[in-house]
């Protein structure tokens, strides 16, 4: 009973913690991803101050929803894997003890996909907002180490210190331009490329931390820690990568909304073209049931009109498993079963295509 307490306990404080670069850093993210739109997304520009704005729903929904701290962090130096080789097996669905973020982005790129696709807009606006948070939480490395609080070096507290109380004092001098983007050709990949990439950047935290403390008093008490000295020392040792990393997630946030919007055919978000009105609220693609699932699941899908069409399973990273269905069907409702076979338990992916439609319903194998 004392260790489930515990580890409950330690679950609840990481999540608490965890609330990355604080609500300023966020909206700044956010909003500087305007900076890297291209030519193309000029009817975008009306978005930004959208995801400025809710750049923090995601923090907030974690009063209400039990499973949205996770989504928010990964300590992957848990993966020993990463130890030896600096990456961990990207087709796995993480352990929900040591966070689920680079997993959460890429649903959450894939759900930004969907929206595109059926013209959701207002929906798609939504999955941008909280994408943006998903990206900032992994550019900010005390978000991805189990080390995330400073409990292991002697540096408690140094979560807060660096991502709220310093970000808070020199925000006005974190200021970057807008960079060239392109389309993403691995979703999977990029995502996890740059929290391999940020994790370097956690001991120059820590480092700093000491210095500044040193610094200040040697002493470490909260009248260091919010003494001017302590906060401008652990500033001026940080603000070379705390700027690059604000400017890279600024940047990964336009080139994915980017992306995602190519996927989708480059909808005109100002076109009132829908397949077909009298069937707007459809769910083209329904979730399958059950879901979770061990041995088998149904699927269920609607045609507003006659098309070619392709149902497959694909993995974490875009590979197709299965396809189930291939051809032409006429207007209609269908329904088809999935019995894996010698698949791992994780996360999959149900891809629906027609000339007109792109649908993702994400599924989860449990053994």
């Amino acid at each position: 009973m004392v260790k489930k307490f515990f580890i409950s306990f330690s679950a609840l404080l990481l999540t608490l913690l965890l609330v990355s670069w604080g609500g300023t850093g966020h909206r700044k993210i956010s909003e500087y991803a305007g900076l890297s739109f291209n030519s193309e997304m000029s009817e975008f520009n009306s978005w930004v101050s959208y995801i400025k704005e809710h750049a923090s729903d995601a923090d907030n929904r974690k009063s209400t929803d039990n499973s949205e701290g996770p989504k928010h962090y990964i300590n992957i130096d848990n993966y020993s894997s990463f130890l030896s080789t600096g990456k961990i097996d990207q087709t796995a669905y993480g352990s929900i003890s040591s966070g689920i973020l680079p997993w959460a982005t890429i649903n959450t790129y894939n759900y930004l996909v969907n929206c595109f696709t059926s013209g959701e807009f207002e929906k798609a606006k939504q999955f941008a907002a909280d994408l943006g948070h998903y990206v900032a939480d992994g550019h900010m490395p005390m978000h991805i180490t189990k080390n995330f609080d400073g409990q292991y070096s002697g540096n408690n507290g140094i979560h807060s210190r660096y991502e709220s109380t310093m970000i808070g004092s020199f925000n006005s001098s974190i200021t970057y331009s807008g960079s060239e983007i392109t389309y993403i050709s691995d979703i999977n990949q990029y995502v996890f490329d740059y929290i391999y990439q940020n994790y370097k950047y956690v001991d120059s935290i820590l480092i700093a931390d000491n210095y500044a403390v040193n610094l200040a008093a040697g002493i470490r008490n909260s009248d260091t820690y919010y003494s001017y000295t302590y906060k401008e020392a652990l500033w001026n040792k940080t603000k070379g990568f705390t700027i690059t990393l604000f400017k890279n997630a600024s940047h990964a946030l336009a080139e994915l909304i980017y992306t995602a919007w190519v996927t989708a055919g480059k909808p005109s978000l100002t076109s009132t073209d829908i397949i077909n009105p009298n069937m707007q609220f459809t769910e083209f693609l329904e979730p399958n049931s059950p879901n979770p699932f061990k041995s088998k699941t149904s699927i269920k899908y609607n045609l507003p009109e006659s098309s070619e069409v392709t149902l497959r399973v694909n993995d974490m990273l875009g590979n197709t498993i299965v396809t189930l269905v291939k051809g032409f069907q006429t207007a209609g409702s269908y329904k088809v079963e999935w019995i894996p076979e010698n698949q791992y338990q994780g996360i999959y992916f149900l891809v629906l295509d027609t000339p007109k439609l792109h649908k993702v319903r994400k599924m989860m194998i449990v053994r």
